[in-house]
C-alpha cells in the first residue's frame, strides 16, 4: 500500500501531504478544487504519469525484488519525482529513469483508464477461469505446468525447424556460395606471415642492384689493406686489431654479396603477384589469418549442410512427437474450461446485474496455440462486443471481472487508482459500483474520485480537496466533517437539513 504521499508546488497546491489506510480512500471536493491534479501527482511520483510539480513523494510498503531491480530493499521504499528543470526519479534515493522506476511499480499499481483494456486480454480471463478451476480440482494447475513446459519446448523445436526448412530452400546456392569460398581461398592457400615476408622481399629486390655497386665501389678498400697494416708497424702500432676489424668487415660483405646473390633466382613479377592476391584476401577478410579461419568456418557450413536431412528428419520426429503432446493437453486443459465455462459466465452475470448491467455472454473459441493453451475466451454485453460500450458500462464491467477475480486472490492486489468511476449513474448504479469496491478493498488499496455520495459513504477513508483563495489544499474528514461533505454532494453549497439526514443515514448503513 502507499502509506504517505507528499506533494510540493504543483499548480494551485503548495504543500500538502497524506497518511493513507488501507481499503477504500475517497477524494471528494469542489469541481476545480484540485482532485484529478492529485491524483496525477500520485501516479507521477510512481513513474506512472508526468508532471511538473517541484516534488511529489510516495512511501510504500511494497516488497521490491532488489535481484531484478538492483533496488535496495527497506521497509518503507520511498519513491519520488523532483522537478528541477529536468524531471529526476528516485527510489530510495537511488536515481532511475521514468521508465525504470515505473516498471518498478507497475507490479503492484494499477491505473484504470479508459485506454487500459488487460483486464479483458485473453491472458488475465483465462487465469479467472482457470482459478475457479483450481478451485474444485488441482487437475487443472497440473495440466498447465505440464502444458507450458511442453510448449516452450515445442516452440524451440518449431523455430529450429522453420530455420532449417528455410536453409534448405536454399540449400543449393548456399552450398555453391561456402564451395565457391573455400576454393577461392585454397587456390591462393596462404600461410600465417607469408605477406610479411613477401613484403621483406619486394623490399630487397628494390635495393639489390644498388647494395651491389656500393659492396663493389667499396671492396677496393681491401687492396689497401697491407699498406695501413704496414703504417701501422712502422708506428710501432700491433696491428691486430686492425686485422680484426678488416676480418669482420669482409664477412660483413660476403654475407651481404651472398644473400643478394641468392635473389637473382627470384622472379619479381611473380613476387608481385604472390602480393596482389595476398592482399586482395586481406581486402576481402581483413587479415591471412581471417581468411583461413573463414574458410574453417565455410568448411564446417559445408558439412552442416550436407548434412541437414539428417538434422531435420531428428527434428520432425520430435516435433511431432511434442504437437502430439501439445495437443492433448491442450484440448484436456479446454474440456475443463468448457465445463466451468457457464459458472463464470453465471457468476459474472451476477456482479452484472448488482452494477445494473445486462447480462453478458461469454464464449470459448480455438486459436492457434500458445503459452496458455488453444483458447481465446470473449465477453460481449447483450451481443455488443467491449469496443462498442458506453464508458460507464466499460467501467462497471471491467469492475465486475476484478471482482470476479479477487474471489480467489490469496494475497493483496496492490493499488487501483479510478478517476469519477461513478460520474454520470443514477443513485442505485452509483450505490451498486460502491458495493464492488467495496469487496475489491478487501485485496486493493483503492484510491478513487468521486461526485456521488453513495461512493463517498463507503470509503474507509475519506480526504476533502478544497480551495483556500487560490491554493488547494487536503483534509482527512472525521464523521461528523464526512455528513457534511455528503450532504454537500446532495444538496448543493446550501446544505439542507434533509440532505444532513440522508447523509448521516447513508454512513450508518455502509459502516463495516
Amino acid at each position: 500500500m502507499i502509506e504517505r504521499f507528499y506533494l510540493k508546488d504543483y499548480l494551485s497546491f503548495k504543500e500538502t501531504e497524506l497518511n493513507l489506510e488501507t481499503g477504500l480512500v475517497v477524494f471528494t471536493g469542489p469541481s476545480g478544487s484540485g482532485k484529478s491534479i492529485l491524483m496525477e501527482s500520485i501516479l507521477s511520483s510512481l513513474g506512472a504519469a508526468t508532471c511538473d510539480a517541484a516534488l511529489c513523494e510516495s512511501s510504500v510498503t511494497w516488497d521490491i525484488n532488489a535481484e531484478n531491480t538492483g533496488i535496495e530493499n527497506d521497509d518503507i521504499n520511498v519513491f519520488k519525482h523532483i522537478k528541477k528543470g529536468n524531471s529526476r526519479y528516485f527510489v530510495n534515493n537511488q536515481s532511475l529513469s521514468r521508465k525504470a522506476i515505473g516498471s518498478v511499480a507497475s507490479e503492484y499499481l494499477r491505473h484504470l483508464s479508459l485506454k487500459d483494456f488487460s483486464d479483458f486480454e485473453n491472458e488475465n480471463l483465462l487465469g479467472i477461469l482457470d482459478d475457479r478451476i483450481a478451485s474444485k480440482s488441482k487437475k487443472i494447475v497440473i495440466l498447465k505446468e505440464k502444458y507450458k513446459k511442453s510448449f516452450l519446448e515445442y516452440s524451440e523445436v518449431k523455430k529450429e525447424l522453420i530455420k532449417i526448412e528455410e536453409e534448405e530452400r536454399k540449400i543449393v546456392e548456399l552450398k555453391e556460395f561456402a564451395a565457391f569460398e573455400i576454393k577461392k581461398i585454397e587456390d591462393i592457400n596462404p600461410t600465417e606471415g607469408e605477406d610479411d615476408e613477401l613484403s621483406l622481399i619486394k623490399k630487397e629486390l628494390s635495393r639489390k642492384e644498388k647494395v651491389l655497386e656500393s659492396l663493389e665501389s667499396a671492396m677496393d678498400i681491401f687492396s689497401h689493406e697491407h699498406l695501413a697494416t704496414a703504417a701501422l708497424d712502422s708506428l710501432g702500432i700491433d696491428s691486430a686489431f686492425f686485422d680484426d676489424v678488416m676480418n669482420e668487415l669482409r664477412a660483413h660483405f660476403d654475407s651481404a654479396t651472398e644473400k643478394f646473390s641468392a635473389l637473382d633466382e627470384v622472379d619479381i613479377e611473380e613476387v608481385l603477384n604472390r602480393i596482389e592476391e595476398i592482399s586482395g584476401l586481406k581486402r576481402r577478410y581483413g587479415s591471412v589469418s581471417e581468411a583461413l579461419a573463414y574458410k574453417e568456418q565455410k568448411k564446417l557450413e559445408l558439412a552442416k549442410y550436407e548434412n541437414i536431412e539428417i538434422a531435420k528428419s531428428d527434428l520432425e520426429d520430435r516435433y511431432n512427437i511434442l504437437n502430439t503432446l501439445v495437443e492433448s493437453l491442450a484440448a484436456q486443459i479446454s474440456d475443463l474450461r468448457e465445463k466451468e465455462l457457464k459458472g463464470f459466465e453465471k457468476a459474472l452475470n451476477t456482479y452484472l446485474s448488482s452494477l445494473y448491467l445486462r447480462d453478458a455472454s461469454v464464449s470459448l473459441k480455438r486459436q492457434d496455440y500458445t503459452f496458455y493453451g488453444c483458447d481465446e475466451l470473449s465477453i460481449e454485453l447483450n451481443a455488443t462486443p467491449l469496443a462498442k460500450i458506453s464508458t460507464g458500462e466499460f467501467n462497471r464491467l471491467r469492475l465486475a471481472i476484478l471482482a470476479l477475480k479477487s474471489e480467489f486472490m490469496s494475497k493483496n492486489g496492490g493499488v487501483l487508482m479510478l478517476d469519477e468511476i461513478d460520474a454520470n449513474l443514477s443513485g442505485e448504479e452509483s450505490m451498486s459500483v460502491a458495493k464492488v469496491l467495496r469487496k475489491l478493498s478487501s485485496f486493493f488499496q483503492i484510491f478513487v474520485i468521486s461526485h456521488q455520495p453513495q461512493l463517498t459513504s463507503m470509503g474507509d477513508q475519506h480526504f476533502l480537496v478544497y480551495k483556500d483563495g487560490t491554493i488547494s489544499k487536503t483534509k482527512e474528514l472525521n464523521f461528523d466533517e464526512k455528513v457534511d461533505e455528503i450532504a454537500r454532494i446532495i444538496s448543493g453549497e446550501n446544505i439542507s437539513d434533509e440532505a444532513k439526514k440522508f447523509a448521516h443515514e447513508l454512513l450508518e448503513a455502509n459502516k463495516k
